[in-house]
């Protein structure tokens, strides 16, 4: 009875041990971080690799150019240039958080293809006048 037991708890951790494998690398693939400029100025393999980059828009940094964005991402006193082919989203502003997502060329020129904006987790209403009540 005792050798019964034995055998269906080590059956029972196997097989969690082959859940928690599978749950593990399920999830490796769908966790993106992003690096800061510093991070990614300081990693000689960094050119060419996709990479997901995040930092805060310089202002006066900021041009455009028909379909292409050009400016300049700061985090930790590194900056990085970023070109930006297509419309970034509404809320992209200098000033503001952003993750691009594309590669370093070996110029040191980010070529972003995606922009995702960083915003905190704190709302604030706006500030604007509401409707005004016409009776």
């Amino acid at each position: 009875m005792i050798r019964r037991r034995a055998g269906r708890a080590a059956l029972v951790a196997a097989l969690l041990a082959a859940g928690a494998l599978l749950v593990t690398g399920a999830l490796r693939d769908t966790l993106t971080y992003y690096r800061t400029p510093a991070e990614v100025l300081d990693d000689p393999a960094a050119a060419g690799e996709r990479i997901r980059l995040g930092g805060d828009v310089v202002p006066g940094s900021l041009r455009r150019d028909g379909d292409l964005v050009v400016f300049r991402l700061a985090a930790g006193g590194h900056e990085i240039t970023v070109r930006q082919r297509g419309v970034p989203p509404e809320t992209f502003r200098e000033g503001e958080g952003a993750v691009v997502e594309g590669t370093l060329a070996t110029d040191g020129v980010f070529h972003s293809d995606h922009v995702v904006v960083r915003h905190g987790n704190e709302y604030r209403p706006s500030t604007a006048p509401g409707p005004v009540d016409a009776r």
